[in-house]
């Protein structure tokens, strides 16, 4: 406990620190990250008593001596490392890269983006009139600071990150990319990112945290995406943080009437890491997917933890989550769907099921629905097991070898995820790993 509350205290001399060195800022961000920090302060970081935390330990975050990444971060020279990250071909143009939280315009591209949509650093957006009132109106809306600790941390920290606005009736073809890189050992790094899309716009994002070497650090990110009427969002998220490293994400979605949210997930890296998703339902019409895939090996722990809330008629949810775990691994997944009082005609379709590749995986599954409406279709379910042996057995009888049958059966138990991808990059990406988990080579 001793420890906890030095490392505590930590990130407040930080806090204090930084809060000196912004200078002369708006009056309504000074006040919000002081909140946050004195909630952190009250919250601390979360411990296995606490029911939304019973599976995944984050002890070794609060004993480690993480230290918050200053503003002169990210200065030095990444461009040939950045080739060997895996970019995004299909956003070569329309991309912004951060290195260690601080915004690098030399490796960020913009120019297939027109000048109606905006892609800035958050920093610039709080300190322009034509933004400022549209990140105030927003930021710290959707996500929750004051019942978790990392998203108050977040909150506290926020100087950095991205600031991506849609305007009205804007369709964006080229993806946009929001590349995090981190390379710097024992250092916290907080993203921010705010998305607002207004009515009837349409684009796609891709989140995507990597590291230049395996280093021991701390990534916590909080996103936030606001939908106006009638607005599409497409929304990837690849986490391939160093093995090493511990990585402690939250989205926080509002959605508008009759707007529509499909989000797919994929986890690969982290030696721990955490990713809490909310999408709040508050306006009639609204549609949402929200899938992922995790691939976890060694001793890797993966912890999802979403909610849906239904608090409208007429609200649609697809959620389908599948889990591949090999060696000592660990995955945990705890998907709530609420469905309120007069949240009438609502379609709900919750889904998890997990292939485990080793005797020694082990994972936690727990599905909820909670209905108080009685005009529903909601559906839920769970499914934890391993390579049938039978069919394995049946394609040795044709002649492939035993870890190319497994790798497969595997790809066929991921396939479902893998095929709704629309962006060939991250689709190849995940073949890839999927088809080569044990290491066999494919032979075509």
């Amino acid at each position: 406990m001793v420890i906890e509350l030095q490392k505590e205290n930590l990130y407040q001399e930080a806090f204090q620190a930084l809060q000196k060195s912004r200078g002369v800022e708006s009056s309504w961000l000074d006040r919000l990250r002081e909140n946050a920090m004195e909630r952190f302060a009250e919250l601390g970081f979360p411990s296995v008593k606490e029911e939304e935390w019973k599976y995944t330990n984050v002890a070794a975050i609060a004993r480690t001596n993480f230290q918050p990444a200053s503003p002169s971060a990210g200065a030095t020279q990444l461009d040939a490392e950045l080739k060997q990250l895996g970019s995004v071909p299909e956003a070569r143009s329309s991309q912004l890269v951060f290195v260690d939280g601080i915004l690098r315009n030399d490796l960020s591209s913009l120019g297939a983006l027109s000048q109606q949509v905006v892609a800035i650093d958050l920093d610039q957006a709080l300190a322009d009139e034509r933004y400022s009132e549209i990140v105030r109106a927003h930021l710290a809306r959707q996500a929750d600071y004051v019942v978790n600790g990392f998203t108050a941390l977040n909150t506290a920290f926020i100087n950095r990150g991205a600031f991506v606005y849609i305007p009205k009736g804007v369709l964006v073809a080229a993806p946009i990319h929001l590349m995090f890189i981190a390379q710097s050992e024992n250092t916290a790094n907080f993203p921010r990112v705010l998305i607002v899309a207004e009515e009837n716009s349409s684009a796609t994002i891709v989140e995507n945290y990597v590291s230049v070497e395996e280093a021991r650090y701390l990534t916590s990110p909080v996103v936030e995406v606001v939908l106006a009427e009638g607005a599409r969002l497409e929304h990837y998220k690849v986490q391939r943080e160093s093995v090493e490293a511990f990585h402690v994400a939250t989205t926080a979605v509002g959605l508008g009437r009759n707007s529509s949210y499909d989000t797919t997930t994929i986890t690969f890296g982290a030696k721990l890491s955490r990713h809490d998703i909310v999408v709040n339902m508050d306006h009639e019409g609204a549609e949402c997917w929200v899938d992922g895939l995790y691939l976890v090996t060694g001793d890797q722990h993966a912890d999802t933890h979403s909610v849906i809330d239904h608090r409208q008629p007429n609200c649609t949810s697809h959620q389908l989550y599948k889990g591949i775990l090999d060696g000592k691994s660990r995955a945990v997944f705890n998907g709530k769907v609420f469905v309120r009082h007069n949240a009438q005609k609502t379609d709900a379709m919750q889904t998890n099921k997990n292939l485990l590749l080793s005797n020694e995986a082990r994972v936690d599954t727990k599905p909820q629905l909670e209905i108080l409406a009685d005009d529903v279709k909601c559906a839920h379910g769970a499914a934890v097991g391993q390579i049938d042996e039978e069919e394995l057995f049946y394609l040795e009888t044709r002649g492939l070898h035993p870890d190319l049958g497994r790798n497969l059966l595997t790809y066929g138990f991921a396939e479902e995820v893998i095929a709704k991808i629309k962006l060939d990059s991250i689709r190849n990406e995940l073949d890839e790993a999927v088809l080569h988990r044990l290491n066999a080579k494919l032979e075509v």
